[in-house]
């Protein structure tokens, strides 16, 4: 039987196995960002493109297929503002979480930037852009 306290418990174990093992390969470290994001050091970068290997691999075994629909607008500047972001910051949303719990106090900056983001992306898009939010949850 399924409870709230054990889907919260397997989440608080999964996220923190999923954390630990992220810090222990340096995606954690700006530096090593740094490094992967300019193609000086391609550990991270083939250690990235192995985990997308494996999803794929995984997808592919369950037979998880896409749900077919229409890709909105909003997809392609938010793939590249998302990937500008981790650029410059060293960090996905879930690294800078990481970098705090390692001791790395200047990613509460990117963590503030990224919900100032999402409150200004929520306010932009009901304002102006009017997009469909699909799944997305603008």
């Amino acid at each position: 039987m399924r409870t709230r306290g054990g889907i919260l418990l397997t989440n608080i174990v999964v996220g923190l196995g999923l954390g630990f093992t992220v810090a222990g390969i340096g995606f954690g470290d700006y530096a090593e960002l740094n490094r992967m994001f300019t193609f000086q050091d391609l550990r991270m970068f083939l250690a990235f493109a192995g985990a997308v290997a494996i999803i794929v691999c995984v997808f592919a075994l369950l037979r998880v297929r896409r749900t077919p629909g229409r890709v909105h607008a909003g997809v392609v500047p938010g793939a590249v503002l998302f990937g500008t972001g981790w650029a410059i910051s060293g960090g996905c949303p879930a690294i800078p979480i990481i970098q705090v719990a390692g001791g790395y106090l200047p990613a509460v900056v990117t963590i503030a930037g990224i919900v100032v983001g999402i409150r200004l992306c929520r306010w932009a898009n009901g304002r102006y852009f009017l997009l469909d939010r699909g799944s997305c949850g603008l």
